[in-house]
């Protein structure tokens, strides 16, 4: 037969699987790339596409 652990023990596991488990979180939010990819270049003028309204049709 199985017997009780003591209630200390039993917080002293809790507490070293809590502080594991916050290594591990920390270290997953940490491991991403060290510099991010530079911005995307702006679109040339000509690319752009002008705001009309729906009632208005452009003809070029």
């Amino acid at each position: 037969m199985l017997e009780r652990t003591r209630t200390a023990a039993r917080y002293a596991r809790a507490l070293a699987a809590a502080v594991a488990a916050m290594a591990c979180l920390l270290l997953a939010a940490n491991a991403g790339p060290a510099d991010p990819a530079p911005p995307p270049a702006p679109a040339p003028e000509r690319d752009a596409v002008p705001v009309t309204d729906s009632l208005v049709t452009v003809t070029r």
